[in-house]
């Protein structure tokens, strides 16, 4: 069966009963039909003085088109857990409809660790992204508004740096024209689109305590600059008062289950590869107050997801995990080791000890945070023994465990191992989490630290403009935050050719954004696209809605 039929022929709890699981009462609860709801703001400001739960990690090797798992090992792991009498909640991002028409397809789990309603969950859901979506082009709106009726600000309009987004890829939208058509329509100017989880908006919503937080942060996104080069503020064109009123309900968690009636929240959705890929700290830290044990994952490779996890998230919520589980296959292991997808099937020792390598800088880069790791092996039943006992081989080598999990086909049965030593390595493993840096070091140090300390690179370079760009952001006071990396999600370096562990290779930084309001500096790295394309053959090809009325082709 696919996943999309695994996910129908699934018995649905009503939302509240999922809602008690956890201790939520009617009223804390706001319904969007049978099996969705938004938690209430004000249960949620209940919680404040409640203990916190642990805070697991789930995370991966980096990505290939052979598959990882890494959020249907997340729900499986959270199955698990709730099966050996644990008190859980699991925490993922929404989908975007850019991957889910596009080449990577949904992100609701899969096999029998999904969660659902998954054609809801991987469509409009709750509506959450098209809130987003509408609260960053209306701030592009009043930006070109203000410019047009005496741009009070003194913004330049060949320095502004708010473009609009729209959750889809579209590469002919990257870089446009706006405002042609003659003097009613405003000031031409060149303009561009990212994809709606590139938003800094999508990253401030993530980032978020509450509401009052989203509406400061809101104030200070920086839109543009004046022809002396001074920041514009969001605030300077009236847009946050607005923009939080289109927020406001899409701010509240989102409470659904998994196939076998766990609960499980779903908020926010950036992308590793080109923002911080984790979901909102409202969800984690609301789930923290309501379980003993919250499973999260952060996007693609422990490179991306997991270092923007511990230096971004981590750092700005102030939340301390507990344990990282790393997810790996056996197919993957084998692409990182040489082999091509189409002779995937075939026993290759020699491939998953050479793939491994990545594995193992994974393992380590984990480590170096202080928090305890195990393997997660989503295993295929083609996967012979004598390839597994490589995978774990090389994690004893560095001091941790490879643990077989078989959630795709049996839920968190095919997880109750993987369970059971996360529990045990909490207990008996304390973390030492630190970020892999401090605050206070310069920028250009910042993301040295993290080319040569966790890509493996020997150095960063860019030309003389981003340099200067750097010190000016330095010089203006954004020196003390955090960076996050736009790059490749297919390699260590920003050559997505390059499998395995490769080192020695410098890292070419192409671009630098400052997202004032989230907290953070995007160092484009390479040729990483903030707005995708879509591939050749994309998903949308297939997917429609069959003489029954049933969306089909949709994963």
């Amino acid at each position: 069966m696919s996943d999309i039929e695994i996910a129908r022929a699934a018995t649905a709890q009503p939302i509240q009963d999922i809602a008690d699981k956890i201790g939520i009462p009617t009223d804390g609860v706001r319904p969007y039909g049978n099996t969705k709801a938004k938690l209430d703001p004000d249960y949620i400001a209940s919680l404040e003085n409640k203990p916190d739960g642990k805070l697991i990690l789930v995370t991966a090797i980096t990505p290939t088109p052979a598959g990882e798992g890494k959020t249907t090992t997340s729900v499986g792991l959270h199955d698990g857990l709730s099966r050996i009498g644990k008190k859980s909640i699991v925490c993922l991002r929404e989908p975007s409809l850019g991957p889910c028409f596009g080449m990577k397809g949904g992100a609701a789990g899969g096999g029998h660790a999904q969660v659902i309603p998954m054609e809801d969950i991987n469509l409009h859901f709750t509506g959450d992204f098209h809130a987003i979506g509408a609260a960053h082009n209306l701030l592009s709106a009043m930006v070109d508004n203000h410019i047009y009726w005496g741009n009070a600000a003194g913004l330049d309009a060949r320095r502004i740096a708010w473009k609009r987004v729209v959750d889809m890829n579209d590469r002919a939208l990257r870089g446009i024209v706006n405002s042609l058509g003659g003097p009613g329509n405003g000031f031409p100017r060149e303009d561009g689109f990212d994809i709606t989880v590139a938003s800094e908006v999508m990253a401030i919503f993530c980032l978020s305590n509450n509401l009052a937080d989203l509406q400061a942060r809101l104030n200070k996104i920086i839109v543009g600059y004046t022809r002396d080069r001074e920041p514009v503020t969001a605030a300077q064109v009236n847009a946050p008062g607005a923009m939080a009123v289109l927020l406001k309900d899409a701010i509240a968690p989102n409470l659904v289950q998994t196939l076998e009636n766990n609960p499980a929240f779903i908020h926010g959705g950036p992308f590793a590869n080109i923002a911080h890929g984790c979901n909102s700290v409202i969800a984690t830290k609301t789930a923290l107050k309501l379980a003993d044990y919250v499973v999260t994952e952060a996007g693609f490779g422990a490179d991306l997801g997991a270092e923007k996890f511990f230096d971004i998230k981590c750092r700005s919520a102030g939340l301390e995990p507990d344990a990282a589980v790393i997810v790996a296959t056996i197919r993957a292991l084998k692409m990182h080791g040489g082999v091509k997808l189409d002779d995937l099937g075939k026993e290759d020792v020699a491939a998953v000890e050479k793939g491994c390598s990545n594995l193992a800088r994974h393992i380590r880069n984990v480590k170096s945070f202080g928090v305890p790791v195990v393997v997660a092996i989503n295993r295929f039943s083609a996967d012979t023994d004598a390839e597994v006992a490589k995978v774990r081989d090389t994690a004893k080598e560095l001091g941790a465990i490879a643990i077989d999990c078989t959630h795709w086909a049996d839920g968190g049965a095919g997880t109750e191992e993987l369970a059971n030593h996360v529990v045990k390595m909490i207990d008996d493993e304390p973390s030492n989490f630190a970020p892999l840096y401090d605050t206070e070091m310069p920028l250009w140090d910042k993301m040295k630290t993290i080319a040569t300390q966790i890509y493996g690179a020997e150095d960063i370079m860019a030309d003389k403009k981003v340099r200067d760009q750097i010190a000016q952001f330095q010089d203006a006071g954004f020196g003390n935050l955090p960076i996050c990396v736009a790059k490749t999600q297919y390699s260590f370096s920003t050559d997505p050719s390059l499998k395995g562990a490769p080192s020695g290779h410098e890292v070419p930084i192409r671009e630098v954004r400052l997202s004032a309001g989230a907290g953070f500096l995007v160092f484009v790295c390479g040729e990483i696209m903030t707005m995708p394309g879509l591939p050749r053959v994309p998903a949308a090809d297939k997917i429609h809605i069959d003489d029954d009325g049933l969306i089909q082709g949709l994963f």
